[in-house]
Order: C-alpha cells, then structure tokens, then sequence
C-alpha cells in the first residue's frame, strides 16, 4: 500500500548555519525598541540643552551684575529701567507706566515693585506722578539720569552678550536664537502644564 506524502505544517528550515527568518511579532517590537531608544536620547538631549542654558543665563547674569556696580545699579533695577524705557510713551506724564504695571510686567509683587522704584527714585533715576485719569494711581517717568543709565545698561548687556558668544559664528547665533524663538512660541501657545501632586500625596 503505498500513500501520498503531505506538505509538512511549517516551512523547511533551510541549510543549516542560515538565520532565522524574522516574524511580524519580531520586527514589532524591534520597531518599538528603537523608537522608545530615540525617545529616550531626544529627551536627555532636550535635559541637556534645558541645563546648559540655564548655566549660560546664570553666568550672563552674574557677569552683567558685576559691570554694573560701579554705576549703583542691580540687576533688578535694571530691568525695571529697561522695562519703562521700553513701554509705550514711557516719556508722558498720562502714559507712563503705571506702579501696578510695572509689577505686572515684572512679574513681582506690588510691594515688592515699590521697593525697587524708592530705590530708583531716590538716586534720582525715576520720579513720580499721579496719574491725571485717577489720582489714586502713581505713574513712574524716566529722569534725564535715567534715561542716561538705560543707555550704559543697554551697553553692559551688550559687551557681556559679545563676550560671550564671540566665538560663536553669526550663522549660528541666528540659528540658535531662531530655534529658541519657536520653541518659546510653542509653549506659549500650548499654555502652562498641569500640576501635579507629588507621589504618595493625598487628593
């Protein structure tokens, strides 16, 4: 009695020593692998860029402190200078900046706003004015020697901006600022993150 040979179930294994062929399941989780792995080094690379700007505002900072001393003038109060020299008729007893907006804008409390324009005010930088629209109100106008101090600030930042990045070609400071632009547009646009609790923390 003789009997017709079957096709065997699984396909032949090939010549010995030949790999074995790859399964969807295989390719799948390969494929994941190297996204989770591409993943991982964009997020460390992302943490390392997050750090190193960190340092280089830090130093930016503590540099520009540094050459303003001689002139009397902190770093905070050089950014509420800047601030109402750059506001919208920052020179107009009725358009000045308001006290309030300048905390606003500072991002600082009130009180703390008031510290810092006393300072101001009484080395002759700044002078204040009731505002004509509410006399409850208190708008801050430049003085001359304010307006002369703004000029050396804006020089200061300047020469330790220069400092800094001057080995850094000017393709490459366009590059860079063009990076940082969008970025900070993108998170603007998509608003601050949710907080959340701290693990273990009862809701």
């Amino acid at each position: 009695m003789t009997t017709t040979p079957t096709d065997p179930a699984d396909p032949s294994p090939g010549p010995p020593g030949a790999p074995a062929e790859e399964t969807a399941s295989d390719t799948t989780a390969s494929d994941a692998a190297s996204d989770t792995a591409a993943s991982d080094a964009a997020s460390d690379t992302a943490a390392e860029l997050a750090d190193t700007m960190t340092r280089a505002i830090k130093r930016i900072r503590r540099q520009t402190g540094w050459r303003l001393e001689p002139y009397g003038i902190t770093p905070g109060q050089a950014r509420a200078l800047n601030t109402l020299a750059h506001a919208p008729g920052c020179e107009l007893p009725d358009r000045a900046m308001r006290l309030s907006d300048l905390a606003e804008r500072l991002h600082i409390a009130p009180r703390s706003a008031t510290t810092v324009v006393d300072a101001l005010e009484e080395a002759g930088l700044v002078e204040r004015r009731p505002d004509p629209a509410d006399r409850r109100a208190v708008r801050i106008l430049l003085t001359e020697a304010g307006r002369a101090a703004v000029e050396r600030i804006g020089q200061v930042r300047h020469e330790v901006a220069q400092e800094y990045f001057g080995e850094v070609g000017p393709d490459e400071q366009e590059v860079l600022l063009r990076v940082l632009r969008a970025a900070e547009a993108r998170f603007l646009a998509a608003g601050p993150p949710p907080r959340t609790a701290p693990p273990g923390t009862a809701r």
